[in-house]
This record gives C-alpha cells, sequence and structure tokens, in this order.
C-alpha cells in the first residue's frame, strides 16, 4: 500500500510539476517544433507541456499557442513561494539509465512504469542520501523525482532515467550538482 501510494503521489509531482498554474509566457509552435525540443529548450518537462495545455498527445501544429512555465507567485501574498529552498545541495557523481534495455523491467523501485512513461523525469539514488520520493533539480537534467534504486549507487551517486539508450550512453558520468527539496 506504501508503494502505492508513493507512486501516486510520484505521479502527480510529475506531472503537476513543481509550481502553480498562472501562466508566464506562451510559445508558438513553429515548424518542425516538437514537444521535447520545446520542454528542452523552456528548461521544463514534456509531462508539464502537455499537462498546462491539456494535450491527450504528443501532436502539436504550427502557429499553436503553448502556456509554458506557470508564473511564480508574487512576493507580495502570504503564500508559499514556488521556488522553495532545497534542503541539501551536494556534489555527486551521475551516470545514465535506461528501462529500454535488454532484460530492464522498466519498473523504478517505486512502482513507476518507465516504459509506459518515458518523459517522466526520474532519477536513481542511495536512500540513505537522497530519501525516495524527494523532489530534486540536478544539474544538467532539470526538475526530478527520487524514485528508483540501485545496486552500484551508494553514497554520492544518482543515475538519471533517460529513455534513449543511445543518448543515455552519452550522458557519460559527470559531476554534478543536486539539490534536493522537501518530499
Amino acid at each position: 500500500m506504501k508503494k502505492m501510494i508513493t507512486c501516486f503521489v510520484t505521479t502527480v509531482f510529475l506531472t503537476m510539476g513543481f509550481t502553480n498554474h498562472t501562466y508566464a509566457y506562451s510559445y508558438k509552435v513553429k515548424s518542425g517544433d516538437t514537444l521535447s525540443q520545446i520542454s528542452k529548450k523552456h528548461k521544463v518537462t514534456v509531462s508539464q507541456l502537455k499537462y498546462w495545455n491539456k494535450l491527450k498527445s504528443d501532436r502539436i501544429n504550427v502557429n499553436q499557442v503553448l502556456q509554458i512555465k506557470p508564473a511564480k507567485k508574487s512576493t507580495t501574498t502570504k503564500t508559499t513561494s514556488t521556488t522553495a529552498k532545497p534542503v541539501k545541495v551536494l556534489k555527486m557523481k551521475a551516470s545514465a539509465y535506461t528501462g529500454n534495455c535488454k532484460g530492464c523491467s522498466g519498473k523504478t523501485a517505486t512502482g513507476l512504469n518507465l516504459k509506459k512513461n518515458p518523459d517522466l523525469k526520474v532519477i536513481s539514488v542511495d536512500p540513505k542520501v537522497i530519501p525516495l520520493g524527494s523532489k530534486v533539480y540536478v544539474e544538467g537534467y532539470g526538475y526530478a523525482i527520487a524514485g528508483d534504486t540501485g545496486g552500484a549507487l551508494k553514497g554520492n551517486k544518482i543515475d538519471v532515467f533517460i529513455p534513449n539508450q543511445k543518448k543515455a550512453l552519452n550522458w557519460g558520468v559527470k559531476t554534478v550538482t543536486v539539490k534536493v527539496y522537501k518530499k
């Protein structure tokens, strides 16, 4: 039951993103644009773009206007800021993994199905360092959820999920800054 609840909460965070829903700006789709390219350009996930724009598929049209990146709440309101401070900042060794390799199930330790949801931003962690379910920001990767574990991940090591095996291999091994936020 706990695993099911963690999976549900993680999916909600990944679908909705980490911000409110007052939009900061719009983007007009140009010929040749894809949701993936637009998401990378604006440093958001494809899932967020689809959620914010109520898209049921990855199909977009030239001249379509997409809402991008919800605005931060005004600092004059008494509501919580959308730019929360991290509870810890770590330097970590980051490699990449994919759910599409031979023998890979595509399911995370928290129950996420990466084969069915390739646009999810998920990292594998040592849960003693970063608790499962934590929201994180990984330099060079973006916002994600600590949703998986790995046998070789001890201490300050993470794996970032990249659905394409070739791109995952091209990631290599990098030293990155990881900001960890409250669950």
